[in-house]
C-alpha cells in the first residue's frame, strides 16, 4: 500500500464527486484525488498506470462495469492484487446481497454514505486515517 499514492474515487454521480472533492480539500490530505465516472475507466487506469494508488473508494451502482464487477477484476488480477490497494465500497444503499458479494471478494470495507455533510466528512476522515496507520506487506520497512 502506497500511502503517498492517489486516492481513487469511482463515482458516477457528479454531485457526489463535487461534495467529496470539497471534503478532501477541507481535510487537506497530501494525496492526489482521482475521480472516475465508471468502473471501466477506473480499471483501464489501474491496469495501464504504473502508479500505485493509496486507496480505492468505489460506488456499487455504476454504468458499464459496476463496483462488484470491478472489485472482482481487481481482486483476480495478480499485478493489482500485489499492490495491496485497500478497496472499499462507499455507496448510498446496503442491500444484503451487495454486502455479501463485496466481502466474498475480499473488500476491505463497506460504508453507506451518510446523509449529512459533517457525518460524511467524519467518515472519510476515519477511513483515510485508519489506512494511514495500517501496514501492508509490500511497504514494511
Amino acid at each position: 500500500m502506497n500511502k503517498k499514492g492517489p486516492i481513487i474515487i469511482i463515482e458516477d454521480d457528479i454531485d457526489d464527486q463535487e461534495v467529496l472533492a470539497e471534503i478532501f480539500l477541507e481535510l487537506d490530505y497530501n494525496n492526489e484525488i482521482i475521480y472516475f465516472g465508471d468502473g471501466e475507466k477506473a480499471l483501464d487506469y489501474l491496469l495501464k498506470s504504473d502508479i500505485e494508488p493509496f486507496l480505492i473508494l468505489s460506488d456499487i451502482n455504476m454504468p458499464k462495469l459496476n463496483g462488484i464487477e470491478l472489485r472482482e477484476k481487481v481482486h483476480t488480477n495478480e499485478d493489482l492484487r500485489l499492490k495491496c490497494i485497500p478497496y472499499l465500497f462507499f455507496t448510498t444503499t446496503a442491500e444484503q446481497k451487495y454486502v455479501v458479494d463485496a466481502y466474498s471478494k475480499s473488500v476491505q470495507g463497506f460504508f453507506i454514505k451518510p446523509s449529512s455533510y459533517e457525518k460524511l466528512k467524519r467518515t472519510i476522515k476515519i477511513i483515510v486515517d485508519y489506512w494511514v496507520e495500517c501496514e501492508s506487506p509490500n511497504y514494511i520497512k
